[in-house]
C-alpha cells in the first residue's frame, strides 16, 4: 500500500481546518483597532459596531485607540498583525483614500495590505457659517466669496483632512476664492467660528448639530449627494446650485489582508443586521452619521474611486507630499 506524503496530509489538514475554524468564529475576544482617541466618529461608530458584534456573535469585541501620525499607526498595527479575524479595524477615508495621497512614504498600502469587510456608516460636511455673515444660502455665499475674493476664511481641522478638501472642492467647482485657515483640531476650529473669528467651515455634522439647533451656526447645506437623515431639513450643495458637489465622510471595517473569507462572510452579514436594527441607526443619528452597510467588494471598489478622486483634488490643488 503507497504511502502519503506527510507533507500533502498536513497541507490537507490545514486547508480542511480552515472552514472549520471560521465556522466556530469568534472563538475568543477580538480586538478592534481604532486609529483616533476616544471620544471621537471613529471611536463612536467603533464602539456602537462593538457592542452590536459582542450581542450578535457571543464574544467580547473589544475597542483599541492606537492614535497618532495621521492614523498611521494604527493603519500599520492592522496591517501587520495575524489575518485570523481576531484583529479588525474601523476607520475612514483619512486612512484609505486621503493620507495615501499626501504622502510618499507609508507602511501600509491601503488596497493591498486589507481586507474589506463592509461599511459602518456615512456622514457628509455639513457647510456652516457664523451668523454674522450675510449668506443665508450657498447662492449667497458664493455671490459674497466672489464679490470679496480671498478675503472670506474658512477654517478646517488642518491641511489634508476632509474638511479642508471640501472646502477645495467647493472652491474649484464654484470659482470662488476662499481662503483656508487650518487649525490643530476641530476644537479649536469650531470654537473660533462661534466666537466669530472665521465665518465659514466644512464641519462634521455631528460635530456642529447642536450648534446649527441652537442658533448659534447657521448650516447652509451637506455635502452628501441626497439629504442625510441626520438634518433633513437641510439640502445639500448639489441642489443648491452646485450639481455634481459631494463628499462625505465614510467610516468602515477591515481586516488584515488574507483574513479568511469565511470569517469576513459572518461579520459582514452581523454588520448588516445590525445596521438595520432601529436601536443602531437611532444611535448613529444621533450622533449625526447615517448607518450603512456594504458588501465587502462594494467597499474595495469605494476605496479605489475615493483613492484617485482625491489624487486628482490634492494634484489639482498643489497639496505637498510630507
Amino acid at each position: 500500500m503507497k504511502l502519503l506524503n506527510p507533507v500533502v496530509l498536513c497541507v490537507a489538514a490545514l486547508a480542511a481546518a480552515g472552514p472549520a475554524a471560521a465556522q466556530n468564529y469568534p472563538a475568543k475576544p477580538v480586538r478592534i483597532i481604532i486609529p483616533y482617541p476616544p471620544g471621537g466618529g471613529n471611536d463612536i461608530i467603533g464602539r456602537a459596531i462593538a457592542d452590536e458584534l459582542t450581542r450578535r456573535l457571543g464574544q467580547q469585541f473589544i475597542v483599541d485607540n492606537r492614535p497618532g501620525a495621521s492614523t498611521i499607526i494604527g493603519a500599520e498595527a492592522v496591517a501587520r498583525a495575524a489575518p485570523d479575524g481576531y484583529t479588525l479595524f474601523v476607520a475612514s477615508q483619512t486612512t484609505f483614500a486621503i493620507v495615501p495621497n499626501l504622502r510618499t512614504k507609508l507602511p501600509y498600502d491601503p488596497v493591498r495590505d486589507y481586507e474589506p469587510v463592509s461599511l459602518l456608516a456615512t456622514q457628509p460636511y455639513t457647510l456652516v457659517v457664523h451668523p454674522s455673515l450675510p449668506a443665508i444660502s450657498v447662492k449667497q455665499l458664493i455671490a459674497l466669496a466672489k464679490a470679496r475674493p480671498g478675503k472670506i476664511e474658512y477654517a478646517s481641522p488642518s491641511i489634508g483632512t476632509g474638511g479642508h478638501l471640501s472646502g477645495e472642492l467647493f472652491k474649484v467647482m464654484t470659482g470662488t476664492d476662499l481662503l483656508h485657515i487650518p487649525y490643530k483640531g476641530a476644537g479649536p476650529a469650531i470654537a473660533d467660528l462661534l466666537g466669530g473669528h472665521v465665518p465659514v467651515m466644512f464641519a462634521t455634522a455631528s460635530s456642529v448639530h447642536p450648534q446649527v439647533v441652537n442658533g448659534k451656526l447657521r448650516a447652509l447645506a451637506t455635502t452628501s449627494a441626497r439629504r442625510t437623515a441626520a438634518l433633513p431639513q437641510v439640502p445639500t450643495i448639489a441642489e443648491s446650485g452646485v450639481p455634481g458637489f459631494e463628499t462625505m465622510q465614510w467610516i468602515a471595517m477591515h481586516g488584515p489582508r488574507a483574513t479568511p473569507r469565511e470569517v469576513v462572510e459572518r461579520l459582514n452579514a452581523a454588520i448588516a443586521a445590525s445596521v438595520k436594527a432601529p436601536e443602531f441607526r437611532e444611535r448613529m443619528n444621533s450622533q449625526g452619521y447615517d448607518a450603512e452597510s456594504s458588501t465587502p467588494r462594494q467597499l474595495a471598489e469605494r476605496i479605489k474611486s475615493e483613492l484617485a478622486r482625491f489624487g486628482k483634488l490634492i494634484k489639482a490643488i498643489g497639496l505637498k507630499d510630507q
